[in-house]
């Protein structure tokens, strides 16, 4: 019997006007809140950049009995911190590549084009290296948009650079969501041309 009281109560049109109105309160309330929120000033955080080393020829060189860093990725091929490119065979222990095998190649831009655009990542990366790029990579460096500029925080040295430039590059896609030319995704420069590749 209380059920069928306490039914006919909250059908009245004054306790769903009451519950309407607190709820659409609720909402309100809610929504400038949040609003004020949005309108704060956060501050800039500078994060501090770690200093960047170019290292020169002579330095590529020294390293030969050390440990190398290298892609890692690439199915058939890798590319050495000291610009060797090398099928995935001829890696030695070290992580270098092999430098007497047969396909081994320094600062190879066998697939890349003037436009600083490459169909293999591997050679991106080699030919990117190259100590006589320095100059080009440093223009590149000095216009880094504020997103490019967080993206590229944490890069200490040339071969840290080449690796990330040649996978990041907003230089070879159109529209943030696809390729200029597909085949030439992996730029190291500071812009595409415009002309087309051989």
């Amino acid at each position: 019997m209380w059920y069928a009281a306490l039914l006919r109560f909250i059908r009245r049109r004054l306790v769903l006007g009451i519950i309407f109105a607190s709820s659409l309160t609720y909402c309100i309330v809610s929504l400038l809140k949040e609003g004020h929120s949005r309108n704060m000033v956060y501050q800039d955080i500078s994060i501090e950049r770690k200093p960047f080393v170019w290292r020169t020829l002579q330095e590529h060189n020294e390293t030969n009995d050390s440990m190398c860093r290298n892609s890692v990725q690439g199915k058939s091929l890798l590319v050495d911190d000291q610009g060797y490119v090398c099928e995935r065979a001829d890696m030695a222990k070290n992580g270098c590549c092999t430098i007497d095998a047969e396909h081994t190649q320094r600062y190879s831009c066998l697939s890349c084009h003037e436009n600083s655009c490459c169909v293999i990542y591997e050679y991106c990366v080699s030919c990117c290296l190259d100590p006589s790029k320095r100059s080009m990579l440093e223009v590149v460096l000095s216009k880094l948009s504020a997103e490019e500029n967080v993206l590229f925080h944490t890069i200490t040295d040339d071969y840290e650079l080449c690796l990330t430039k040649c996978r990041t590059s907003s230089h070879s896609v159109l529209h943030e969501n696809s390729y200029k030319d597909p085949s030439l995704k992996h730029c190291f420069g500071e812009r595409q041309s415009e002309t087309k590749p051989d």
